[in-house]
């Protein structure tokens, strides 16, 4: 404790382990050989998928013989299956449907159940596949990602961690902070909610396509038309937020103090197409934020001020912050 450090890793680490155990049943040691290379295909990927040249190879694909990086992030997905299809094989051979431990299970029952009524199904298992990669994706990135940061945005505003140290002293104490102390903590509550909306980590959401024609507003959009929903031009509309573009954690206060919702608070998505891990997501977030907050302060390391943290977000289909450092000191 105390010495400057990269938090990145070990988020990603301690994230990408808690949605391992509900897939996969098990739990990587964060120096594991397997987790650190699953880890690095991610973040190249989720990188690359927003840089220039990607996004030139996606409007115009003829020229991909000029570009390189959509090759190296079908190599890096390629590999990425490669790995949950075998553990996906290894976990068919263990499987009881007596003993649900994992997801696949869960999958594995109900693609039996479908197979007995001889119909035409979704649990096949191309499609469960591709869902373990989607969720592994998901769930560990975003979630990391927001944690990195939380604890940039509290070396940023100093006044803001210690207010949170205060009321999560003052309502808990020296226990383990439980999901249910959620409703005891508004002023933490509503700083998770302000980093979400001022981190803003996937501005452009993910493509959706209309399953059928529709018009929307006075626009017809045809089937099968790919639409990009813009999470950004909500979570700092200036109509809806006193300061869009400030770190700002009254946003989410009345005037006594009490958190508020609010509907333009929407990083997750919404409608059908929701983000499928908001639940555990939330329970994750308020989990380590208040975890961390309660045993540490983070500080910038010496000869580094507040006003030289960067909190600029860096380029990728999910913005992290810039790669940065802290001092976890002992509160």
């Amino acid at each position: 404790p105390g010495k400057p450090f990269e938090p990145a890793t070990i988020l990603k680490a301690a994230a990408a382990n808690i949605i391992v155990s509900f897939l996969l049943g098990k739990r990587f040691e964060y120096e594991d050989a397997t987790l650190v290379r699953l880890l690095e295909l991610i973040e190249e990927n989720v990188h690359l998928l927003a840089t220039p040249a990607v996004l030139v190879y996606n409007m115009f694909p003829m020229l991909g013989f000029l570009l390189g990086a959509h090759k190296k992030i079908l190599n890096n997905g390629k590999e990425f299956h490669e790995f949950i299809q075998a553990t996906f094989l290894e976990n068919i051979k263990e499987f009881d449907e007596n003993i649900q431990r994992t997801f696949i299970d869960a999958f594995l029952v109900q693609q039996e159940k479908e197979n007995k009524k001889s119909i035409d199904s979704y649990f096949h298992n191309d499609n469960l596949i591709g869902l373990v990669d989607n969720l592994f994706i998901a769930g560990m990135d975003t979630t990391s990602n927001t944690l990195c940061w939380a604890i940039l945005l509290m070396m940023k505003y100093p006044e803001v961690q210690k207010k949170v140290q205060e009321e999560i002293a003052k309502e808990i104490g020296v226990r383990q902070p439980r999901t249910e102390d959620r409703v005891k903590l508004s002023y933490t509550n509503a700083v998770i909610h302000e980093i979400q909306r001022f981190a803003d980590i996937v501005p452009t959401n993910l493509p959706h396509a209309t399953t059928k024609d529709i018009t929307f507003k006075g626009f017809f959009i045809p089937k099968g038309m790919h639409i990009v929903p813009l999470l950004s031009s909500v979570l700092h509309d200036e109509s809806q937020w006193e300061k869009p573009h400030e770190f700002y954690p009254e946003h989410f206060l009345d005037s006594e103090g009490k958190f508020v919702k609010k509907d333009a608070f929407m990083p997750f998505s919404a409608g059908q197409r929701v983000c499928a891990g908001e639940t555990l997501a939330k329970m994750e977030l308020f989990l380590f934020f208040t975890n961390l907050l309660q045993r540490f302060t983070f500080q910038p390391p010496s000869g580094t001020s507040k006003d030289d943290l960067d909190i600029t977000p860096a380029l990728g289909l999910i913005t992290p912050p810039m790669p940065y450092k802290t001092c976890a000191v002992l509160s």
